[in-house]
């Protein structure tokens, strides 16, 4: 429990303690229940059984041993079904929960049940396991509500029973008395025609309050005073008896304010009473709690008393890692809002009422195992989601209602995660209810948190240049079409003579390497593989084979692969590509070196980076899954499997299974088409769908529910053919779509998801090496979120939104990792509204792009915001050859339309930008521009150039380190400097 000593001391007499989300909740109950034995009760009465009233062929008798008095009950046999009954009578000083605790044999070698009645009334049936024989004795302890004087307790055989038991005698405890936090109705200030009365039985104290009649309505209040030591939550269990034949409604006010409408169902009768709870907030030191019947309810009840539990101190802040659920991505009807009161951050998710509405958080696990993960939720009423993680779903979790009105809780959950990035979504699947949720965060306790800025990756990444070397570091170099220019970091190290080498040591263990190298072309540009030596703690352990198939782009755009083509304006480009491969264990330190050997036969190796990966052993197979190998698919064999794919996903759609990717590499010669139904693969270093055409083959959506797990595309493509060659993933997702841990290469594009897509989450992607876009959010289509992913050496922007024949909404770049495009943007919006670039690690523009590109060149106009906020870049920005124009780090460009929705650049690092570091330039206007808190730290021109008609507010925007100066203003654009500005 949180906090310091209860404020309130809380009876045992008729109390069930439920700790739910750091809060006690007290609850009077009605019936039987299960009573917990380190409850502390008074010594119990025994009554035997041969002594009660029996009836319907219950009979005493003595033919069996062991039994305790005079006899035992037998005749509980077939033929006395619904008749037979022992009916003890017990007598209470007060109403509330005591304990009959059951003697009985059963030597029927199975369990049997019978029904207990109190005072009439049928309370619940009973379980009675086996005895060893019918000579042995066992016992039953059941909690049972009585009213105060004489009560009956009957253990009868119901029609509904499997009897055939005997009785001994029971054990019987009656309530306590009532502890301080019972406060009794006819104590408490009445008014507006709340009066006490006595004419119905099974009330505590001296009587009840009645008077809430109709003719009262908007008056009758009876108020509570109580005392708390400290602030904080409360449980308030209300007892109260309605025979009107309706649930009816009163109000609940503390401290002078309206907390929540409490609703009261119907009990059996005017001399029966039942509970209601609810959690209060307290001040410390004196409060008031009324029950008020409000013009808004429907009254007609009477009030026994209150009950006021522990007051619980609000819990610490959250340890770990917090996840805001506003920050996540929601579809479905979920979406972000602030009504209530108390949210962390002040905004939360609501909007769970129907089915497919879904939360679903990013989070970081440090390990694979069980991790304990906290949700943080308001509802109105109990509420039931399933919880998935990395999209196969894991159970329904219930959730408690916290009443209505801003009252938040914790429920705990644990869930098995891998080590890394992983994904908890909570989703209304068919059958769930959650009309009155609201959902504020997940804590993970024991989590790390994820980058604040681009992607938390899975491996470690060690630059060529920052390793030992004996080769030549190329560069630092920008100039166009040089192997420096087109490297991360703008450095390289280039292995030209055998025994010359590049080497690291690993910070962290890992299986598997990924390395980004350049080998040089032929004349004629035909392909060939040589090796190139891989070493472990000195020791060559395997060669890696490497090619020159996927680089090396001359001529015109789109470009080719000719390089008699190559002239000295359109010099050759595109020099790197990337080959991964799997590993024995390489623990932390140990020492991983490239080597050009005299079996390693091209005549220089450049090396770029190696990222250095622990990948987890291969996923299974999911129960509820179809294999593709069942309808023909072979693994490694280098036939075509493109037909025997599509009858398998044919197949998982038709019988609602999800379709399974095994380990191993299945050949695709052209598209294969989804619309509801889930891939999964055994991991992207496992399962591989390989492009057979050297420009086609990947998967196409043509619908809703399109699921894409743990596998790879790896395409054939050569070159750029915009009207033949097909991307990795495209098309239509429609609602309620998601692609999650997908490796995406040598594919014409990554990603182009496409008209009538409308929630869709991408997350934990790697795309390299393509030759046109890396993703393209395109055509209108609308909530889609390109998150915690990695994209590399793209022929065009890394990531896109792109308004071209349908207008954009709701979209997002955010928490990725975007490294040296050679052709365009690191990240770029085309019109559309209310869209997002955030909290990205961009990096090494080469040519004809920014860092980050808002722009009107495609697509329709803006129509609603755009944000660029807490991304950082790092040599971003370039030059553009056909219009001899230098484009900047943050580069605003108004072509075919004016910008004037606003835009808001806030919070951004750039840094080391090639030209200057923020760029508004060309022929339209731009206006309502924000830019705040972004520092431009070294630039190679100016810090800030404006080309362009408009207006714009700069605050808190520093430059240093801009050598042609902070500002250059030509065009007209009309400057509002707030403060903070400096070096401009």
């Amino acid at each position: 429990m949180y906090g310091s000593q209860p404020a309130l001391r809380v009876s045992s007499r008729s109390q069930l303690r439920v700790v739910l989300a750091g809060v006690s909740v007290v609850l009077l109950v009605v019936g039987l229940v299960r009573l917990s034995s380190s409850v502390a009760r008074a010594a119990g009465t025994t009554l035997e059984a041969e002594s009660a009233a029996l009836s319907g062929g219950a009979v005493v008798q003595t033919d069996h041993a062991g039994y305790t008095g005079t006899g035992f009950v037998g005749g509980y046999i077939d033929s006395n079904k619904g008749n037979a009954a022992t009916t003890f009578t017990v007598s209470s000083t007060y109403a509330g929960a005591g304990t009959g605790v059951l003697r009985y044999a059963n030597g029927t070698g199975s369990a049997r049940t019978l029904s207990v009645y109190v005072n009439g009334t049928k309370a619940a049936q009973i379980s009675l396991a086996a005895t060893a024989n019918w000579d042995t004795w066992g016992t039953q302890t059941q909690g049972v509500t009585v009213r105060a004087g004489s009560n009956t307790i009957a253990y009868k055989f119901d029609t509904t029973d499997t009897g055939n038991v005997n009785l001994d005698n029971v054990t019987w405890t009656a309530p306590s008395a009532p502890a301080a936090g019972q406060f009794e109705a006819e104590a408490a200030a009445l008014a507006g025609g709340a009066a006490v009365a006595t004419d119905h039985t099974g009330y505590t104290g001296t009587g009840f309050v009645g008077g809430y009649i109709d003719a009262n309505k908007g008056n009758a209040s009876t108020t509570f005073t109580v005392s708390s030591s400290i602030a904080g939550n409360a449980p308030l269990t209300l007892r109260y008896s309605n025979g009107s034949g309706a649930t009816q409604t009163v109000s609940l006010y503390v401290n002078g304010t309206k907390a929540t409408q409490l609703t009261l169902p119907t009990t059996a009768d005017w001399n029966t009473w039942t509970t209601v709870a609810q959690s209060v907030s307290l001040n410390a030191g004196s409060n008031t709690i009324a029950i008020k019947f409000d013009t808004t309810d429907t009254g007609n009840v009477n009030l026994d008393n209150i009950v006021m539990g522990a007051t619980v101190a609000p819990p610490p802040p959250p340890t770990g890692a917090l996840y805001e659920a506003e920050s996540a991505f929601s579809s479905g009807g979920a979406a972000s809002a602030s009504s209530l009161s108390g949210a962390s951050g002040g905004s939360y998710v609501a909007g769970f009422g129907g089915t497919g509405a879904r939360t679903i958080f990013t989070v970081d696990s440090a390990s694979a195992a069980a991790s304990s993960v906290v949700l943080r939720y308001s509802a109105t009423a109990a509420s039931t989601v399933h919880v998935y993680v990395n999209g196969l779903v894991v159970h329904q979790v219930s959730l408690a209602s916290t009443g209505s009105g801003s009252t938040w809780a914790t429920a705990n959950d644990s869930l098995t995660l891998r080590s890394g990035v992983n994904t908890v979504t909570y989703k209304v699947d068919s059958g769930d209810s959650a009309g009155g949720l609201a959902v504020d965060y997940v804590n993970l306790p024991n989590g790390p948190s994820l980058n604040t800025r681009g992607a938390t990756l899975p491996y470690e990444e060690q630059e060529a240049e920052n390793g030992t070397t004996n080769g030549t570091v190329l560069g630092p170099d920008r100039s166009f079409s040089t192997q420096a220019s087109e490297a991360s970091g703008r450095k390289a190290v280039k292995l030209s003579a055998n025994g010359q080498y590049v080497q690291f040591t690993l910070a962290h263990a890992a299986n598997s390497i990924d390395v980004r190298f350049s080998i040089p072309d032929t004349a004629n540009g035909s392909n060939y593989s040589p090796t190139l030596g891989l070493y472990v703690n000195g020791t060559r352990s395997q060669s890696l084979t490497l090619t020159n198939r996927y680089s090396w782009e001359y001529g015109a755009y789109p470009y080719n692969n000719d390089p008699t083509t190559a002239t000295s304006t359109l010099p050759a480009r595109h020099f790197w590509d990337e080959v991964h491969v799997s590993t024995a264990g390489l623990p932390a330190g140990t020492v991983v070196k490239l080597q050009k050997d005299s079996g390693d036969t091209a005549s220089y190796y450049a090396i770029d980076l190696v990222d250095f990966e622990q990948v987890d052993a291969a996923y299974p197979m999911p129960t509820g899954y179809l294999t593709i190998t069942s309808y023909g698919a072979t693994a490694n064999d280098g036939t075509d499997d493109t037909t025997a794919i599509q009858n398998a996903v044919n197949a998982a759609e038709s019988q609602g299974k999800g379709l399974w990717i095994p380990a191993g590499q299945f050949e695709i010669s052209n598209h294969v088409n989804l619309v509801g139904v889930t891939v999964r693969g055994a991991g992207p270093w496992y399962s591989i769908l390989h492009g057979a055409s050297s420009c086609l083959g990947g998967l196409f959506a043509t619908g809703s529910n399109v699921q894409v797990f743990d596998l790879a595309i790896l395409g054939g493509n050569v070159l750029r053919n915009d009207g033949t060659c097909q991307a990795g993933l495209e098309g239509n997702f429609g609602t309620g779509s998601m692609v999650q841990n997908v490796w995406i290469e040598h594919t014409k594009v990554g990603m182009w998801p496409d008209t009538g897509t409308n929630g869709l989450y991408v997350g934990e992607v790697r795309i390299r090496g393509t030759f046109a876009d890396g993703i393209n959010i395109h055509g209108g289509a609308q909530n889609v979120l390109f998150t915690q992913s990695n994209v590399r050496g793209t022929g065009d922007d890394a990531m896109a939104m792109d308004s071209e024949n349908g207008t954009d909404a709701y979209d997002s770049l955010t928490y990725d990792t975007a490294q040296a495009p050679w052709l365009a943007s690191n990240a770029a919006v085309y019109g559309g509204g209310n869209m997002r670039i955030e909290n990205n690690l961009l990096t090494d523009t080469v040519t004809s792009g920014g860092g980050v590109n808002v722009s009107t060149a495609f697509g329709n106009p803006f129509n609603g915001p755009v944000w660029v906020q807490h991304n950082t870049l790092l040599r971003t920005g370039s030059h553009e050859q056909n219009l001899n124009s230098n484009y900047g780090g943050v580069w605003i460009f108004a072509k075919n339309s004016n910008i004037t929705t606003p835009v808001t650049v806030n919070d951004n690092l750039i840094q080391d930008s090639t030209y200057s570091g923020i760029v508004l330039d060309y022929n339209m206007t731009i206006s309502g521009i924000v830019f705040s808190n972004d520092q431009i730290v070294t630039t190679g021109l100016y810090g800030i150039e404006i080309i362009s008609a408009g207006s714009g507010t700069f605050s808190n925007v520093t430059v240093t380190g801009a050598p042609s100066g902070g500002l250059s203003l030509t065009g007209g654009f009309v400057i509002t400097r707030g403060s903070g500005n400096s070096g401009w």
